[in-house]
């Protein structure tokens, strides 16, 4: 739990730099696109970690199959909501990229 939210803790710190980041007039869309990349392989390694250490935990204590049930559906909901918000970052990145690149054709710069 404590990796987990390390691991959200600099994904927000991310978010706010690659914000300030985008709205410079050079900027890497490749050096950016990297940086997403390995910021979601880490908050998808942080959530597995989490829930292998869920399972483990039901080994030490006496679990009902109902209880099990739940937090298995909960965790495969966690994991849908990761994939879908990862998926919904890299469309805004290239969705930014685009906006960027469609304002300098128009503008001449």
């Amino acid at each position: 739990m404590r990796n987990y939210l390390i691991v959200m803790a600099a994904t927000i710190c991310l978010g706010f730099t690659l914000a300030g980041t985008v709205r410079a007039q050079n900027v890497d869309w490749r050096a950016q696109q990297q940086l997403l990349k390995v910021q979601q392989k880490r908050e998808r390694d942080a959530l597995k970690i989490q829930q292998r250490n869920i399972k483990q935990s039901w080994k030490n204590a006496r679990v009902s199959s109902a209880m099990r049930d739940e937090s298995n559906h909960q965790m495969q909901r966690a994991s849908r909501d990761l994939k879908q918000r990862q998926k919904d970052a890299r469309q805004d990145l290239k969705d930014r990229q685009k906006a960027l690149q469609e304002n300098r054709r128009n503008y001449g710069q």
